[in-house]
């Protein structure tokens, strides 16, 4: 059975395979990832036992905009509502805020419209990337 948490207290070591696993560049960074995750304006987890199968992150001003940057479900336990379950913690979080965004994978993109998110109009994602695009 699947467990969600809000607890920070996650480990390098939990961490690490489920960027593998999802073939995020960050995991070529665990310390900085780390850091991230527990410095972010809010944080959830889905758990297997003592497994991290789910996670999802908010960066926020805390008052009207917040980003969510990361939402993963290892591989092994997508389409089991798990997504979906990290999605609307963050919702809850921060309903009623003025604009909720994110950046969405191509492979994504039905994911979250299904969540709620539409593609903004007249605007483009824009970065200075450090990781790899494949």
């Amino acid at each position: 059975m699947i467990s969600f948490s809000e607890k920070r207290d996650l480990k390098i070591e939990q961490i690490i395979p489920l960027y593998k696993a999802n073939g995020w560049s960050s995991a070529k960074k665990p310390q900085l990832l780390h850091q991230a995750l527990l410095n972010s304006h809010y944080l959830v987890s889905a758990w297997d036992n003592d497994k991290l199968v789910g996670i999802g992150n908010a960066i926020s001003d805390g008052f009207l905009v917040v980003y969510y940057s990361h939402l993963l479900v290892h591989p092994d336990y997508q389409r089991q509502g798990i997504g979906k379950k990290l999605i609307n913690m963050l919702h809850k979080k921060y309903q009623g805020f003025h604009m909720r965004v994110l950046v969405a994978d191509r492979k994504a993109i039905a994911f979250y419209e299904k969540c709620g998110f539409v593609k903004a109009t007249d605007t483009q994602s824009m970065w200075i990337y450090h990781g790899s695009l494949d």
